[in-house]
């Protein structure tokens, strides 16, 4: 599809925001027909809530429409494209596979979480009662996605725990 880098500059936007506010810069866009129907970043820090990655607060966001709009929310994720700036984690794997959603297309691998193919293949095991497998593409944008993610780890998380910042305190 033709649109693919045009969606996935979007969601690099969006990663450039989660940057701004301090969040590991992760950014996605749900699309629907060729519309953009929901977008999502990721909120962790912002939250102190382990599952505000940007994957989920979309999903929330699309529930949250087709329910404002008496949509069938199975009807409008089974089509359904996901751009995400990294690949999804063992987590978000999981609920994009629940949600039925059939196509993600990503950036750069997440060689800690990924749960493509990077760490574990939950988009693809034969896992019947977790939903259908997802399609997933993946290196759009990667470059782009790698350095933003070098230019944050670069720097101090001050929500992480004590024992794992880079400078320790006294």
């Amino acid at each position: 599809m033709e649109d693919h880098p045009k969606w996935m500059h979007r969601a690099m936007d969006l990663a450039r925001e989660a940057f701004k506010n301090k969040e590991v810069p992760v950014g996605c866009i749900l699309v629907y027909k060729d519309q953009e129907l929901a977008q999502g970043r990721n909120e962790v820090n912002e939250t102190k809530n382990a599952t505000r990655h940007a994957e989920i607060v979309a999903i929330e966001k699309v529930l949250k429409w087709c329910d404002e709009n008496n949509k069938n929310s199975d009807e409008i994720f089974e089509n359904i494209t996901l751009y995400v700036t990294v690949e999804p984690c063992i987590m978000c794997a999981a609920a994009l596979r629940q949600m039925k959603i059939p196509l993600v297309v990503y950036g750069c691998a997440n060689d800690r979480f990924g749960g493509c193919k990077s760490i574990l293949p939950v988009a693809s095991d034969e896992l019947p009662t977790l939903g259908p497998k997802l399609v997933c593409i993946s290196g759009l944008l990667a470059e782009e996605a790698v350095n933003i993610l070098k230019e944050f780890y670069k720097g101090e998380n001050l929500n992480a725990p004590e024992d794992k910042r880079k400078i320790k305190p006294n």
